[in-house]
């Protein structure tokens, strides 16, 4: 059920979400689903019309995983920097649903094509924030070798943003697959540390362990819940915090 909110009742003034390409797909194998993009873009409004300011990263594994790629035989560094431009494919096409919905938005990327998006520069994207735009910060960190996870966590403390919201499929962080197995069990809250030892897959080491050195909170919810992300702000719903 979507929650009831006014502004003085969030507990977070700016933050970054995170969701991966995979959430553009809805029940597609590949690509994007624009009624799913345009689902998320109205989520994303639920909560900038509460005066949050949001940064936002999404991957680009919909559309090409450099991993995968790289498995498959290709130079990793070529194929982290396909994914890359995947993601500016992804960040464009959220742009587009959130200007549908009136959110003035801008595409920040961390490798320059100045015809599509702004180059990435740290002052212009907070300047951005402050009058309320939305910004997508796409290419990840713009160096092979990292993900979009590493990314998000990287650009939250270079906004100052006050946590992550890792937007998923379940609705927190699991001790094994809820899929696969029924007797999982899914944690309230977790440690940064717990998480790196037990290989319990919220986010890649690098960012987990740049999110602890610098005490950012991760919140961990699903995506697929109406009007989630706006309660999940508030501290209400069912999420998993990561902490220190």
């Amino acid at each position: 059920m979507p929650v009831n909110l006014s502004p003085a009742d969030t507990i977070h003034g700016r933050v970054m979400l995170k969701i991966s390409g995979e959430a553009l797909m809805g029940d597609q194998g590949f690509g994007l689903h624009p009624p799913t993009v345009a689902r998320i873009a109205q989520e994303v409004k639920t909560v900038h019309d509460l005066g949050v300011e949001i940064c936002m990263v999404i991957g680009g594994g919909n559309i090409f995983r450099g991993l995968q790629g790289s498995a498959q035989g290709m130079e990793r560094t070529t194929a982290d920097y396909m994914g890359m431009l995947a993601t500016v494919m992804n960040a464009l096409a959220m742009q587009a649903a959130l200007e549908d919905l009136k959110i003035h938005t801008r595409v920040i990327s961390a490798i320059p094509m100045d015809q599509v998006c702004e180059p990435y520069i740290r002052r212009r994207a907070v300047r951005h924030l402050e009058k309320k735009r939305v910004c997508i910060f796409a290419a990840g960190t713009g160096n092979p070798y990292f993900t979009t996870d590493t990314a998000a966590t990287l650009r939250a403390n270079e906004m100052a943003c006050e946590a992550i919201f890792k937007g998923t499929k379940v609705d927190g962080v699991y001790d094994k697959d809820p899929k696969k197995h029924a007797d999982a069990k899914r944690y309230d809250t977790v440690t940064y540390d717990e998480v790196l030892q037990k290989h319990l897959g919220v986010m890649d080491a690098s960012a987990i362990a740049l999110a602890r050195d610098n005490n950012l909170p991760i919140i961990v919810f699903s995506l697929d819940e109406p009007g989630g992300f706006r309660g999940i702000l508030a501290g209400k719903g069912t999420y998993t915090k990561v902490h220190g």
